[in-house]
């Protein structure tokens, strides 16, 4: 024991040695402290030799949930978008698929629709938007799946009237109509996430729908350094599971109070006949989906938006 002890004395004063000449080949003066135990003087088996690492399991483990990551990972350009969502705290949740349309439950005595209201009561905990009832303005949305022609016409419109709008963008309207989406910001509308490739969200697995959501989030943020926070659902589909993973994301889901038939290029509703409707539904806190590749969104939308002034409402720009 004492011939081992004598050993490991010599081997460590050579190493202090061998330390010490580096350091000033270096041309800096380090000063090495160490400090040895000496129950340690015995060799353990057990013990990290020189150079490796002395972090135990249970040390590293809590440096993988506190957000640490490997610098292997920070450099991987195929990595997937950073998400930092418990999927499974979502499992208690309701994943019945549901489809938005408020149809025929009749309106209040402000010509609001009822279902919205119920909608918005029951669900609003999730940062989610039916109706706006505290407001007395009314928003406009236009969904942008891709473009058809009629936006610019839209803009200039929105621009001439003075009315601020949300536009729901796809993955495939921002890659091929990068200047549009930059006129929208710069004429001081807002960018809303309709999804990268506008997949049926209630049919894919929570993980899959949230990838989509982050990756046209991304993009965006990328491309124009704007960072959306709405986000609408294609299709209108969701579940109660979709709203709470939407607002984990830090997004607010919207839907509407108002749309009519207009999404159909090839059957575009009569121009009189939507416009009456567009008026006619008009109430406080209203949230209207038009969708832009509408020709006839784009000739009524200044004259409804003048009648519907008329009437005593004003636009808003969405700031919730």
């Amino acid at each position: 024991m004492n011939t081992i002890r004598k050993a490991t004395a010599i081997i460590l004063l050579l190493c202090l040695i061998l330390a010490g000449c580096e350091s000033r080949e270096g041309g800096e003066e380090t000063s090495i402290h160490i400090s040895i135990p000496e129950e340690s003087y015995a060799l353990d088996p057990s013990a990290p030799l020189i150079g490796e690492s002395s972090v135990t399991e249970e040390e590293s483990s809590q440096s993988e949930e506190s957000g640490e990551e490997s610098s292997e990972s920070e450099g991987s350009e195929d990595s997937a978008p950073a998400m930092s969502v418990d999927f499974g705290a979502f499992a208690q949740l309701d994943a019945t698929k549901k489809g938005w349309g408020w149809g025929g439950a009749g309106r209040d005595e402000f010509n609001r629709p009822v279902s919205p209201l119920v909608h918005q009561e029951k669900l609003g905990k999730y940062d989610a938007y039916f109706i706006l009832p505290d407001s007395d303005k009314i928003y406009l949305t236009f969904d942008e799946g891709y473009e058809y022609g009629f936006t610019p016409m839209i803009l200039d419109t929105l621009k001439e009237k003075g009315v601020s709008a949300v536009f729901f963008v796809t993955g495939h309207f921002v890659q091929t109509q990068p200047d549009l989406v930059r006129r929208m910001i710069d004429e001081g509308h807002v960018l809303g996430n309709h999804s990268n490739k506008h997949p049926n969200y209630a049919d894919l697995p929570l993980a899959e729908a949230a990838k989509d959501l982050m990756t046209l989030h991304d993009t965006v943020k990328e491309q124009f350094g704007y960072e959306m926070k709405l986000f609408r659902f294609p299709e209108g589909c969701y579940s109660e599971q979709l709203l709470a993973m939407v607002q984990s994301l830090g997004y607010k889901s919207v839907f509407w109070s108002f749309a009519h038939n207009d999404w159909d290029v090839n059957n575009q509703p009569i121009t009189i006949e939507a416009q009456e409707k567009i008026v006619e539904n008009a109430h406080p806190g209203a949230i209207y989906l038009l969708h832009a590749v509408s020709r006839t969104n784009a000739e009524v939308l200044g004259d409804a938006i003048d009648i519907i002034r008329a009437k005593g409402y004003e636009f808003g720009k969405w700031d919730f």
